[in-house]
């Protein structure tokens, strides 16, 4: 359970880095930030899946580059159902979706790394 929650609390903070460095996407505090990670949470785990099988032809055509495609669109479902958060446009969302993907990847080899030993 404590897992959960810090994981939730590093998705907001993650979300409001990238929206502080992407004009078009606004979050409208840390409670819509968390709101927003909640969400976007459940959405990754159960509209990804899907989307990701039925465009998996596209995915192989571009050697996995569309599941860019596939973050952006997931971001701007999560701006259509939270309240304070929003998207202004595809482009926003696909930086957006990309640094977000690339920021949960630098804390996780972060997270993931061994307690060195001195």
């Amino acid at each position: 359970m404590t897992r959960l929650l810090v994981h939730l609390l590093v998705s907001a903070l993650l979300l409001w880095l990238v929206s502080t460095i992407v004009r078009g996407i606004h979050l409208g505090g840390f409670g819509s930030a968390l709101l927003a990670a909640l969400v976007l949470g459940v959405v990754n785990f159960l509209v990804r899946p899907i989307l990701i099988i039925v465009t998996l032809p596209v995915t192989i055509l571009t050697l996995g580059l569309f599941l860019i495609v596939i973050n952006a669109l997931m971001l701007m479902l999560t701006a259509a159902i939270v309240p304070g958060f929003s998207v202004d446009g595809f482009k926003s969302a696909l930086l957006g979706g990309l640094l977000l993907g690339l920021f949960n990847l630098a804390v996780s080899a972060l997270l993931r790394r061994p307690a060195s030993r001195a």
